[in-house]
Protein backbone atom coordinates (compact mmCIF):
# COMPACT_ATOMS: atom_id res chain seq x y z
CA UNK A 1 0.00 0.00 0.00
CA UNK A 2 1.24 3.72 -0.92
CA UNK A 3 1.96 6.21 1.61
CA UNK A 4 -1.47 7.96 0.07
CA UNK A 5 -3.67 4.70 0.78
CA UNK A 6 -2.30 4.43 3.83
CA UNK A 7 -2.99 8.08 5.01
CA UNK A 8 -6.65 7.72 3.40
CA UNK A 9 -7.04 4.40 4.93
CA UNK A 10 -6.38 5.72 8.60
CA UNK A 11 -7.87 8.85 7.73
CA UNK A 12 -11.61 8.04 6.77
CA UNK A 13 -12.55 6.20 9.79
CA UNK A 14 -16.49 6.18 11.32
CA UNK A 15 -17.34 5.22 14.54
CA UNK A 16 -19.67 2.54 14.56
CA UNK A 17 -22.03 1.46 17.20
CA UNK A 18 -23.79 -1.91 16.56
CA UNK A 19 -25.07 -4.68 18.28
CA UNK A 20 -24.01 -8.81 17.26
CA UNK A 21 -25.90 -11.39 18.81
CA UNK A 22 -26.81 -9.14 22.11
CA UNK A 23 -23.42 -7.86 22.39
CA UNK A 24 -23.04 -4.58 22.24
CA UNK A 25 -19.83 -3.55 19.65
CA UNK A 26 -18.04 -0.38 19.04
CA UNK A 27 -15.55 0.36 16.78
CA UNK A 28 -14.05 2.59 13.82
CA UNK A 29 -14.84 1.18 10.32
CA UNK A 30 -13.71 2.40 7.09
CA UNK A 31 -16.59 3.25 5.16
CA UNK A 32 -15.85 0.51 2.09
CA UNK A 33 -15.42 -2.53 4.60
CA UNK A 34 -18.76 -4.74 4.40
CA UNK A 35 -20.45 -6.29 6.84
CA UNK A 36 -19.16 -9.60 6.07
CA UNK A 37 -16.08 -9.00 6.21
CA UNK A 38 -16.46 -7.15 9.66
CA UNK A 39 -18.13 -10.09 11.54
CA UNK A 40 -15.26 -12.64 9.71
CA UNK A 41 -12.44 -11.20 10.18
CA UNK A 42 -13.04 -8.49 12.49
CA UNK A 43 -15.39 -10.18 15.41
CA UNK A 44 -14.37 -13.64 14.46
CA UNK A 45 -18.12 -14.84 13.67
CA UNK A 46 -16.78 -16.99 10.59
CA UNK A 47 -20.35 -18.69 10.64
CA UNK A 48 -21.45 -16.03 7.82
CA UNK A 49 -20.10 -17.71 4.85
CA UNK A 50 -18.36 -15.82 2.17
CA UNK A 51 -20.12 -17.18 -1.02
CA UNK A 52 -20.06 -15.33 -4.41
CA UNK A 53 -19.27 -11.71 -2.84
CA UNK A 54 -21.57 -10.35 -5.38
CA UNK A 55 -24.94 -10.30 -3.14
CA UNK A 56 -26.08 -13.91 -5.38
CA UNK A 57 -25.83 -16.89 -3.49
CA UNK A 58 -26.98 -15.75 -0.04
CA UNK A 59 -23.87 -17.93 1.87
CA UNK A 60 -23.83 -14.09 3.96
CA UNK A 61 -27.01 -13.65 5.17
CA UNK A 62 -27.92 -12.21 8.20
CA UNK A 63 -30.57 -10.16 9.81
CA UNK A 64 -30.22 -7.18 10.50
CA UNK A 65 -33.31 -5.69 12.96
CA UNK A 66 -35.05 -8.21 12.46
CA UNK A 67 -34.85 -8.05 8.27
CA UNK A 68 -32.69 -10.78 6.49
CA UNK A 69 -29.81 -8.84 4.50
CA UNK A 70 -26.96 -10.21 2.34
CA UNK A 71 -24.00 -8.67 4.55
CA UNK A 72 -21.56 -9.28 1.65
CA UNK A 73 -23.16 -5.92 -0.06
CA UNK A 74 -24.32 -4.21 3.11
CA UNK A 75 -21.46 -1.49 4.14
CA UNK A 76 -20.88 -2.19 7.86
CA UNK A 77 -21.32 1.89 9.03
CA UNK A 78 -24.58 1.34 7.61
CA UNK A 79 -25.53 -0.87 10.54
CA UNK A 80 -24.94 1.75 13.03
CA UNK A 81 -27.43 1.75 15.78
CA UNK A 82 -28.49 -1.49 14.69
CA UNK A 83 -28.57 -5.19 15.77
CA UNK A 84 -27.52 -8.14 14.10
CA UNK A 85 -28.03 -11.63 14.46
CA UNK A 86 -26.16 -14.33 12.76
CA UNK A 87 -26.07 -18.07 12.54
CA UNK A 88 -24.33 -17.81 15.92
CA UNK A 89 -26.51 -15.81 17.86
CA UNK A 90 -29.98 -18.51 16.66
CA UNK A 91 -28.83 -21.19 19.03
CA UNK A 92 -29.85 -20.35 22.68
CA UNK A 93 -27.57 -19.49 25.19
CA UNK A 94 -26.97 -22.74 26.68
CA UNK A 95 -26.23 -24.21 23.34
CA UNK A 96 -29.16 -25.56 22.41
CA UNK A 97 -30.40 -25.94 18.58
CA UNK A 98 -33.11 -23.35 17.28
CA UNK A 99 -36.08 -25.57 16.33
CA UNK A 100 -35.06 -25.00 12.75
CA UNK A 101 -31.64 -25.76 13.21
CA UNK A 102 -32.87 -29.86 14.75
CA UNK A 103 -34.96 -29.49 11.47
CA UNK A 104 -32.03 -29.27 9.15
CA UNK A 105 -30.52 -32.26 10.93
CA UNK A 106 -33.30 -34.19 11.10
CA UNK A 107 -34.42 -33.35 7.46
CA UNK A 108 -30.85 -33.69 6.02
CA UNK A 109 -31.07 -30.70 4.76
CA UNK A 110 -26.87 -30.16 4.92
CA UNK A 111 -24.42 -31.83 2.84
CA UNK A 112 -21.23 -29.66 2.78
CA UNK A 113 -22.90 -27.21 5.19
CA UNK A 114 -20.98 -24.26 3.41
CA UNK A 115 -25.09 -22.59 2.61
CA UNK A 116 -26.49 -24.22 5.59
CA UNK A 117 -25.64 -20.73 8.04
CA UNK A 118 -27.45 -18.88 5.26
CA UNK A 119 -30.15 -21.22 4.48
CA UNK A 120 -30.76 -21.36 8.11
CA UNK A 121 -31.03 -17.39 8.73
CA UNK A 122 -33.35 -17.23 5.28
CA UNK A 123 -35.47 -20.32 6.55
CA UNK A 124 -35.75 -17.82 10.33
CA UNK A 125 -37.02 -15.01 7.66
CA UNK A 126 -39.31 -16.94 5.75
CA UNK A 127 -41.67 -18.59 8.62
CA UNK A 128 -41.54 -15.05 10.97
CA UNK A 129 -42.68 -13.07 8.15
CA UNK A 130 -45.08 -15.58 7.13
CA UNK A 131 -44.01 -16.88 3.55
CA UNK A 132 -43.96 -20.39 4.29
CA UNK A 133 -48.02 -21.01 3.45
CA UNK A 134 -47.04 -23.54 1.01
CA UNK A 135 -43.94 -25.35 -0.89
CA UNK A 136 -44.13 -23.15 -3.55
CA UNK A 137 -44.55 -20.01 -1.53
CA UNK A 138 -40.99 -21.47 0.80
CA UNK A 139 -39.04 -22.25 -2.84
CA UNK A 140 -39.89 -18.46 -3.58
CA UNK A 141 -39.09 -16.94 -0.74
CA UNK A 142 -35.63 -19.06 -0.01
CA UNK A 143 -34.67 -18.69 -3.89
CA UNK A 144 -32.10 -16.11 -3.45
CA UNK A 145 -29.93 -19.25 -1.25
CA UNK A 146 -28.06 -21.31 -3.71
CA UNK A 147 -27.31 -24.87 -2.41
CA UNK A 148 -24.31 -26.69 -4.81
CA UNK A 149 -24.90 -30.06 -3.13
CA UNK A 150 -28.50 -29.84 -4.23
CA UNK A 151 -30.06 -30.55 -0.73
CA UNK A 152 -33.08 -28.12 -2.09
CA UNK A 153 -35.85 -31.24 -0.54
CA UNK A 154 -34.69 -31.55 2.92
CA UNK A 155 -34.37 -27.42 3.40
CA UNK A 156 -37.99 -27.13 1.64
CA UNK A 157 -38.84 -29.94 4.63
CA UNK A 158 -36.87 -28.16 7.64
CA UNK A 159 -38.83 -25.08 6.72
CA UNK A 160 -41.94 -26.69 5.90
CA UNK A 161 -41.64 -28.51 9.42
CA UNK A 162 -40.43 -26.19 11.64
CA UNK A 163 -43.24 -23.19 10.13
CA UNK A 164 -46.03 -26.08 10.68
CA UNK A 165 -44.65 -26.57 14.70
CA UNK A 166 -44.46 -22.73 15.18
CA UNK A 167 -47.99 -21.99 13.87
CA UNK A 168 -49.20 -25.01 16.25
CA UNK A 169 -48.22 -22.76 19.21
CA UNK A 170 -49.64 -19.87 17.91
CA UNK A 171 -52.15 -19.19 20.32
CA UNK A 172 -50.99 -21.68 23.39
CA UNK A 173 -50.09 -20.20 26.39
Amino acid sequence: MGSSEATLSSAIRTETTFTVNGRRVQMELDPRESLLDVLRERLGLTGTKKGCDHGQCGACTVHLDGRRIVSCLTPAVQVNGQAVTTIEGVAAPDGTLHPLQEAFIDNDALQCGYCTPGQVMSGLACIAEGHAGDDDEIREYLSGNLCRCGAYAGILAAVRETARRTDSRVGEG
